[in-house]
Order: C-alpha cells, then sequence, then structure tokens
C-alpha cells in the first residue's frame, strides 16, 4: 500500500501538496491517495480524513490462479485472518465435543463436519466486513475507487480498471499454477478440499493445516527448512510437536518437484527429500501453496520515479517514519521491507505507530511480542540475558485428560539492573487474549520485578506468566505444580 503526501510531517494540513489522480471519469483533486484497501490503507485513509483532509482510496483486488476474488479490506480480512480465525474456531468446537464425554456430555451417534455449512457462515460475514469497510468510507468521506492504481509522478497516480492482470501465484514447480491452491482460495472454496498437502512453514501454512486436521480433514505439511522462520525456535518446536501429536503430518526438509493430475483426478505430488536424498510421492485431494506473498510492486510504476526496492524481494525500502527514498510517496504495512507481514503492525503504521506482538493460532495457539530467545542473544550475548520458564498444565485439560506437555511459557529479560522485559512468549489456550494483555505494560519497558508484583487473575492461563520464577540457566524443572 502507498501513500502520496508533501512534507516529513504527513499529517500537517498546511504542509501538503494536492495530489492528481486521474479516474475514469475525469481528474480529480485529492490532499491524499491511498494505493491499496488493506487494513494499513484503510487505517491511514480514515485517520487522514479525521484530520480534514480529502482523501482516497483505490483499491483492486486481481483473482487468484484459481479465479478467487474478494472485496475491500485486504488480505487480513477476505483471505487471512478473520476467516483463519472462524475456520480455527471450527476445529476447536471439534475438540471440544471430543473433551465434553469427559465432562459428562452424552453425545448419541458420530459426529462428523460439514464443510459447506462453515464455508456459507464465514464467506457471508467475510461479506458483511466488505460492506462496513465501504460504508465506514463514506462517514468519513472518503472516496473509495474500486480501480488498479500506479505512479505517473511523485504527485500523479493513474487509476485503471482490468488492466495488466497478473496472477499472484508464480508456479516455481511445474501443475503449481494449474492444480494448486492458495490462502486466497482456501477461506473460498465450495467444497471440503479433502486430503490436503500444505507446502510451507510459515504461520499461514501452520494455522491453515492446524483447522484442516481440526476439522478431520488429513493435513500434511511440507517443510523445506525449518518451521515459523523469524519466531523463537524453541517456541515453534513446541507448535509442530503439538501439531504432530494433533494429528498433522510433517514432510521434514523436503521440496516439492512437480504436481500432476492422474485420471482418477487426485493430484500426485513428487518431491525431493533431503534427509534422505531420495525422490517420493503421494497422493492428494488438494495441493495449498503457503509460501508466502511477492509485493506488486512492479505494476505500480516505481522504477520511473526512483523508489528504492529491494532487488530480492521487490518491497520498498522505507524509514522509520514510513517514507520512502522518494519524497512524498510512503508505504504501509506488508509492502514495507522489514514490516512484519501482521495486519495489526499494518493497521498501527497507518496511525504512524508500531506494535509489537504477534498471535499464530495454530491448534497449540502461540501469543509472541518483543524479542525470540535467539535475537535477544545475538543483542545482548548469552550471559546479558536472564530467560524465566514455565511448563504448565491449563485447567481445561485436566479433566480431559489432554497432554499439556507443549503448554509453556517463557519471559526473556536483561540480566542486569531491572531486568526489563526484552520478550514474551506463550504457548496455549487463548493465547492472543493473554498475549494482548501483556502487551501495554511491556511497551511501557515493564520489567521482572514488575511481573511479580502483579496479582494473578485465577485460575486462569495468564496468571502463570505473574508466577514464573524458574530460569534456564538454574537449570531446574520448570514444570508448574498445584494451583
Amino acid at each position: 500500500m502507498a501513500a502520496f503526501c508533501k512534507g516529513k510531517h504527513r499529517w500537517k494540513i498546511n504542509n501538503l501538496l494536492r495530489v492528481f489522480t486521474r479516474n475514469l471519469t475525469g481528474k480529480c483533486e485529492y490532499d491524499l491517495v491511498v494505493i491499496g484497501g488493506g487494513s494499513g490503507g484503510l487505517a491511514c485513509s480514515k485517520e487522514a480524513a479525521q484530520l480534514g483532509l480529502k482523501v482516497a482510496v483505490l483499491d483492486y483486488v486481481e483473482p487468484s490462479a484459481q479465479g478467487t476474488k474478494w472485496g475491500l479490506g485486504g488480505t487480513c480480512v477476505n483471505v487471512g485472518c478473520i476467516p483463519k480465525k472462524l475456520m480455527h474456531q471450527a476445529a476447536l468446537l471439534g475438540t471440544a465435543l471430543k473433551d465434553a464425554k469427559k465432562f459428562g456430555w452424552q453425545i448419541p451417534g458420530s459426529v462428523c463436519h460439514d464443510w459447506a455449512t462453515m464455508a456459507d457462515a464465514v464467506q457471508n460475514h467475510v461479506r458483511s466486513l466488505n460492506w462496513g469497510h465501504r460504508v465506514q468510507l463514506q462517514d468519513k468521506k472518503v472516496k473509495y475507487l474500486n480501480l488498479r492504481g500506479s505512479l505517473v509522478n511523485e504527485h500523479t497516480v493513474k487509476g485503471l480498471n482490468k488492466a495488466g492482470k497478473e496472477v499472484r501465484l508464480h508456479a516455481f514447480v511445474p501443475g503449481a499454477a494449474e492444480y494448486g491452491i492458495t490462502s486466497d482460495d482456501i477461506f473460498w472454496l465450495r467444497k471440503s478440499p479433502g486430503k490436503t498437502l500444505v507446502v510451507g512453514a510459515s504461520y499461514v501454512s501452520l494455522e491453515c493445516a492446524g483447522f484442516l486436521t481440526g476439522i478431520s480433514l488429513d493435513a500434511t505439511v511440507m517443510v523445506r527448512s525449518i518451521a515459523l522462520r523469524g519466531f523463537d525456535q524453541q517456541i515453534a518446536g513446541l507448535v509442530t510437536d503439538y501439531m504432530e501429536a494433533y494429528g498433522t503430518r510433517f514432510l521434514w526438509k523436503c521440496v516439492p518437484k512437480r504436481v500432476e493430475r492422474l485420471a482418477s483426478g487426485a493430484l500426485q505430488v513428487t518431491w525431493a527429500n533431503a534427509s534422505t536424498g531420495s525422490e517420493e510421492k503421494d497422493t492428494f485431494d488438494s495441493v495449498l501453496w503457503a509460501v508466502g506473498r511477492a509485493p506488486e510492486t512492479k505494476i505500480l510504476g516505481l522504477d520511473k520515479l526512483g523508489v528504492k526496492l529491494n532487488s530480492e524481494t521487490g518491497k520498498i525500502i522505507v524509514a522509520a517514519d514510513e517514507s520512502t527514498s522518494v519524497p512524498n510517496i510512503y508505504a504501509f504495512g506488508d509492502i514495507g521491507e522489514g514490516r512484519p507481514e501482521l495486519t495489526p503492525t499494518a493497521v498501527k503504521a497507518g496511525k504512524l505507530l508500531a506494535l509489537q506482538f504477534i498471535f499464530v493460532f495454530t491448534p497449540l495457539e502461540y501469543g509472541c511480542m518483543g524479542l525470540s530467545e535467539e535475537e535477544a542473544e545475538r543483542r545482548h550475548g548469552k550471559d546479558g540475558i536472564e530467560v524465566y520458564h514455565a511448563f504448565y498444565k491449563p485447567l481445561e485439560f485436566t479433566v480431559a485428560d489432554r497432554d499439556a506437555s507443549q503448554c509453556y511459557l517463557k519471559v526473556i529479560c536483561e540480566r542486569g539492573g531491572h531486568q526489563t522485559i526484552l520478550g514474551l512468549h506463550f504457548t496455549g489456550p487463548n493465547a492472543g487474549e493473554v498475549t494482548q494483555g501483556f502487551a501495554l505494560g511491556i511497551q511501557c519497558g515493564a520489567t521482572y520485578s514488575h511481573l511479580l508484583q502483579t496479582v494473578g487473575i485465577h485460575p486462569t492461563c495468564a496468571e502463570e506468566v505473574v508466577k514464573v520464577s524458574i530460569t534456564k540457566r538454574s537449570g531446574l524443572d520448570a514444570t508448574v505444580t498445584g494451583c
């Protein structure tokens, strides 16, 4: 998403230069033009409009390789966080049904999942959000144009409809584009994907595989190297261990080579196994590619203006205030180099702030903020940090006799001084809600002593964070016993 205005302080009205934009009906003048109606773009445009600017938002969705399209709101609303969390909830309800019998509920007969019913409910909710975004823009007097935007110069944006179409998925494997689907498609399928191979080990990949397993589908994750790159790797290991116990199959150190459609209609996938040096194959009903998104920076005309890009990733190089190498042009959200590809950070960037916490909705939810243990050690040295940790058993797991061996938390602190908290990581039920509550304190410079002075809310999983006292350095057993 790109925004155009004048001056170092982009919200200062008397420093703004009017930006000219041409749509299909003629010439219009705006104080601010935003290309991209995702989380960052919408936040930026609404904030600017509230400050009295005349604002326009251009948003155009290019269909996926399978023809999937959606409305205003960007990846999060349409093919990301929202449908993903709702399908994750469907999986949790399936687990709850299994637990219910041990709590005394009599559930007659077998229980099965109907994909079409879930898909209708999820898609109808997403459409209501699309409409809600349009209404919000209208209420704030932001002009919404369903046009593909590109730059003419640093003050001019050209909008076109149905021009210069590109497919988002790059077919790096023979058969990938023809027979595969992406996360753009999975939430809009009208029928169950059946036995699914998920290629990739990002949080999107693991979340999709997790809810597919949770609704009793056969799901396999193909991992080239490591899971959850950029996240704390100890926690990543707990997440994937839990997923394997949960029923998700993992193919480690494997790289796909080709996808073929068999006469039966099944998809035969051939891959190279780096661990064994052999070539292997299996058949699936669906192949889901979750290997990352390529920014559509080529179509924006940035090369004409001298906007600097990372030549490898195609992302726009931005400064701390989201400015690019060309005055008047700013980049928000996923398109910025080095920015987390997450809705909360895009929203805050649109409002000129930064957010430091992340949630992953795998079957074992993972919430984190601040530094991973690896990054903290790199910055401060192994002897410069103290890691407090605990393995705990959620109350919800006790009667149901569910395995809690991967329910874990750690608080990473500076070792000296006031022991400022550098990072907090939590796996377990409702990880998003738990970590959201601690985010404010850590943003305000919370220390380990602040944590110990906090009274826990009993009986919750979150209270385990304020009771943590065992350090990794001590080598003592970190398993929580009792209340």
